[in-house]
């Protein structure tokens, strides 16, 4: 057995990592007898190789957000190599599984990557030592190399017994009197197994046009999901943002800015907002710092989340446009609306106060399973997120009459995928053809504009962040239709996307 060991942070002696080191190879000789995993490779004329890489807090958290999609620091990571089963290989080994150095004969099982900060602080929690915790940390990871999960009850029993049988047989068994789990895995594990529920839920972000719940629900993504602008009300639809971490998953639901309908489709937009307060575990008042005095539509707001008794927390963004002193008035003029579990000042734009208000809001959801996989993002697709995005430009290119009256259609969205293409992301070419919805044959014309440079601006643009969205080439072909009054004539509503949902 040929550990290899990578120490990428200054908080462990040599002494101890050269206790780890023969701890950790005892083990590691261990479980890759014919006694707990595969003949073939048990048996095998090569020698098994794996390398273990301790490191600090910063990378830990950059491997789970390139990886898991979780910004989150995690005590241990595996990546495993074989393709392996409960101990026994998926299929035979091929010459191109091995690999030599100075002329032996080498096969590579994957990667353990341990954050030591994190096993410190577990180590204390739990009553034991520092070494005990690596060492188990690494057993229960070159575990998973090897196949074994604890995922399904059928096969953690079987994990979790040779995980005792190796740690007493190395000299390493656990002290009775220590405050480790019964069954031990790591806390990344102990979440996804469902020993411990996560905090999950939605959060509904509620507020006057322009407050910035776009901006803030892209900060929270880290991507371009919701449309920004200066302009008010660019929000129609309820836009989902996926929040992950190891211990909770917050479904954010931006909705369309809170304000006095004129249309039928301002009539969409404003039941979108009530209804999205509706169906949340916790509600998120956004409002602006720079305005000191609830507006009449946000006191409406107020009180009918008050009649479906939701935690609500007041969000005060902006706050770093104005003094600390003008936002004591504003919090106390909000507060008079209503009894809020929290109020947190922050500045989106800026990413301020953002940790702070997800913790906040993450103690206020139940514990429950996972509603969505862990490296998902949003549940919009990524034809809704095209529409948005040509949508934006519009906005960003043409003056205050026009925005408001426009919709985006997509035709088609066709996908071209590589000769060599291995999943279904791996595409070469994305065409999509989209209808530019206006009111008028004026609208349209300036949405061409003269030599139809104007439509050429939008598309250029729009096409840049959709290629930036779906990592891939694409064509954009857009129109520009007239559909006279669209706003007020609900065939056309429902045929864009803005269908009123039953009760």
């Amino acid at each position: 057995m040929k550990v290899q060991i990578e120490n990428n942070t200054r908080s462990l002696k040599k002494e101890e990592l050269d206790s780890f080191s023969s701890y950790v190879a005892k083990a590691f000789e261990l479980i890759s007898c014919a006694k707990y995993i595969d003949k073939r490779i048990a048996g095998s004329d090569a020698e098994l190789s794996v390398d273990v890489k301790f490191v600090g807090e910063d990378r830990i958290r950059e491997l789970n957000n390139a990886h898991r999609g979780l910004d989150k620091v995690t005590d241990v990571l595996s990546f495993p190599i074989l393709d392996m089963v409960d101990g026994k290989l998926s299929s035979d080994l091929m010459p191109y599984d091995y690999s030599y150095q100075d002329g032996i004969k080498i096969l590579p099982c994957g990667d353990i990557v341990i954050c030591v900060k994190r096993a410190a602080s577990q180590a204390e929690e739990y009553g034991h030592s520092l070494q005990r915790e690596l060492v188990f940390l690494a057993v229960h990871s070159f575990l998973h190399l090897m196949g074994f999960d604890h995922e399904d009850p059928k096969t953690e029993k079987n994990m979790f017994s040779k995980q005792e049988d190796v740690m007493e047989s190395i000299g390493l068994p656990r002290d009775p009197a220590s405050n480790a789990p019964s069954t031990e895995i790591s806390s990344e594990d102990r979440y996804q197994v469902g020993q411990i529920l996560p905090h999950c839920g939605y959060c509904a972000l509620i507020g006057r046009p322009n407050v910035g719940k776009s901006t803030l629900l892209n900060a929270i993504s880290g991507m371009k999901l919701a449309i920004v602008s200066h302009k008010p009300q660019t929000t129609r639809n309820n836009i989902s943002a996926i929040y992950n971490r190891e211990d909770a998953q917050v479904i954010f639901v931006d909705t369309p800015g809170i304000h006095t309908p004129k249309s039928k489709l301002s009539e969409f937009m404003v039941d979108s907002s009530f209804r999205a307060a509706k169906g949340a575990d916790v509600v998120v008042l956004m409002v602006d710092g720079r305005f000191g005095k609830p507006a009449s539509v946000e006191k409406k707001a107020v009180e009918s989340a008050k009649k479906l008794k939701k935690p609500m927390i007041l969000v005060v963004n902006k706050a770093d446009a104005v003094s600390k002193e003008s936002l004591l008035p504003l919090i106390a003029n909000y507060s008079q609306l209503a009894d809020f579990e929290d109020i947190v000042p922050i500045s989106a734009l800026k990413e301020d106060g953002i940790d702070q208000l997800m913790d906040i809001i993450i103690s206020k959801l139940p514990s429950q399973p996972r509603f969505f996989p862990g490296d998902e993002i949003t549940d919009q697709s990524e034809r809704e997120i095209a529409a948005e995005l040509i949508r934006e430009q519009i906005l960003h290119y043409t003056n205050e009459e026009i925005p408001h009256g426009t919709a985006v259609e997509i035709d088609a969205f066709e996908e071209e995928m590589r000769e060599d293409a291995l999943d279904s992301y791996d595409r070469s070419l994305i065409k999509i053809h989209a209808s530019i919805i206006c009111e008028r044959d004026s609208h349209k014309s300036i949405l061409l504009g003269k030599n139809g440079q104007m439509i050429k601006r939008i598309g250029t643009a729009a096409r840049k962040n959709i290629e930036e969205m779906t990592d891939c080439k694409v064509f954009l072909d857009l129109h520009v239709k007239v559909r006279k009054d669209w706003k007020n004539r609900q065939v056309f509503l429902d045929e864009f996307g803005y269908k009123k949902k039953e009760d």
